[in-house]
């Protein structure tokens, strides 16, 4: 479908990854999660190969990111050196806000408006729509 409108979603099952134009891949900055995005690579190649072929990368997101911690340090590094065009300048840094406003029912930037973990989704929004990535 040519006319198809753009899509931009998360991971999550297979058969709305036929009808997605964009995928944004959420990356926890731990080694098997770096593991399971490189099998992840893979499968999004089949989908495009079988049954996608505009299936695309909108990015992939680092998340439950602390500063503090080597290890997350040492992954994100990691992740922007093998995939630099791929990776988001947007970190989202790990917060007890974000159990707070899942307790809440409500989305981060609603339930902490002027947090830095709400500050980093729109940051994300920015940095999506100047990639041209959302409409």
């Amino acid at each position: 479908f040519s006319s198809r409108r753009r899509h931009t979603r998360y991971i999550g099952d297979w058969s709305s990854d036929v009808c997605s134009s964009d995928l944004i891949v959420p990356l926890q900055c731990e080694w098997f999660s770096l593991h399971g995005f490189i099998e992840l690579n893979n499968n999004l190649n089949k989908v495009r190969q079988a049954l996608n072929p505009d299936l695309k990368l909108a990015g992939i997101l680092a998340t439950m990111y602390d500063r503090r911690a080597v290890h997350n340090r040492e992954v994100l590094a990691r992740i922007v050196e093998q995939f630099p065009e791929d990776t988001f300048e947007t970190i989202i840094a790990k917060t007890i806000r974000f159990s707070e406003s899942s307790v809440q029912g409500e989305p981060i930037t609603q339930y902490a408006q002027n947090s830095g973990a709400a500050n980093a989704y729109r940051r994300l929004a920015r940095e999506l729509i100047s990639r041209g990535g959302a409409k």
